[in-house]
């Protein structure tokens, strides 16, 4: 049975901290399409997190309440088939509304609030196939590890080719290409692993949110399947710093460190589909000030 060290038998993690290290010391400036420079890392070293160490939420800077249930909200709602800000909003996920105006989805030729056919929760719950039947590719993954666990290919995928070329000809059908969401599960000894490959992290704002859903992810898969959470890897492709992002990545540098809190599953459900943010409870969270005004792109 799956438990947490007490909180003084942790060990601060410093992954995180070594991973802004290092793109601020070997990061390459780039320009984006986003109008902001960003110092850019290819092939980040892999962030490992035993559950038993605590939940991997950093403790830098304070993640909100509203943050941290928002980014839970948001793989519930994916890996139930949200596209759209409506449904999203149904999971407690609110901040995709800069990515949904009418303007953004007007380019890619949708409806204004809807992600599209590429996304996320289209990928994950409706992924096209030949037979023209959609595939849940989480439904089939849980069945598969309850069955054969001993397998490699518990693997799902965000991406859908055909939605996300550009250029002469071609119309991308998502209002942003997946950036992260390829999930290999594996099971070794009883105990689950949950690496989670992502093509592209804004590490100071965005990874955070991504450990933290996909660790509760963890949580939620192997108490439906009935392993024990062992361990979340976190590997990052294009890890970067917005130019605009710096001064604040060096204040949190400088503090202290501190261990991880608890994150436990206060209802269990034997279904995946039905978790939601409401049934994840945080404990023994003790982070340094929250740093509110971090430069977001869109």
């Amino acid at each position: 049975m799956f438990k947490y060290l007490a909180t003084n038998q942790r060990t601060p993690d410093q992954q995180y901290k070594a991973l802004l290290r290092e793109i601020l010391e070997h990061g390459v400036k780039t320009n984006t399409q986003l109008e902001t420079d960003a110092l850019t890392l290819m092939g980040a070293k892999p962030m490992r997190f035993k559950l038993a160490n605590g939940f991997p939420m950093i403790t830098e800077r304070k993640i909100s309440e509203k943050m941290w249930t928002q980014a839970v909200g948001e793989i519930l709602g994916f890996i139930n088939g949200a596209r759209t800000l409506e449904q999203l909003a149904e999971f407690g996920c609110f901040w995709w509304a800069p990515w949904g105006t009418e303007a953004k989805c007007k380019k890619r030729g949708l409806a204004t609030g809807d992600l599209g056919p590429g996304s996320y929760g289209a990928a994950f719950h409706d992924f096209p196939t030949s037979e023209g039947k959609p595939h849940n590719q989480f439904k089939d993954i849980i069945e598969q590890i309850k069955e054969k666990p001993h397998l490699r290919t518990h693997f799902i995928t965000p991406w859908i080719p055909q939605y996300m070329a550009r250029g002469k000809g071609k119309q991308q059908k998502v209002v942003v290409c997946p950036c992260h969401g390829w999930i290999h599960l594996r099971v070794l000894n009883g105990k689950l692993t949950l690496h989670m490959f992502q093509r592209s992290g804004d590490v100071p704002v965005g990874v955070p949110a991504n450990m933290i859903q996909y660790a509760a992810l963890l949580l939620a898969i192997a108490q439906v399947t009935g392993f024990e959470p062992y361990e979340y890897v976190h590997t990052i492709s294009d890890a970067h710093i917005y130019v605009d992002q710096i001064s604040r990545v060096k204040e949190m540098l400088k503090r202290e460190d501190r261990v991880f809190p608890t994150m436990t599953l206060k209802n269990k459900h034997q279904d995946i589909f039905q978790y939601r943010h409401t049934d994840f409870e945080l404990s023994d969270y003790d982070p340094h000030p929250g740093i509110w005004d971090f430069p977001v792109a869109i």
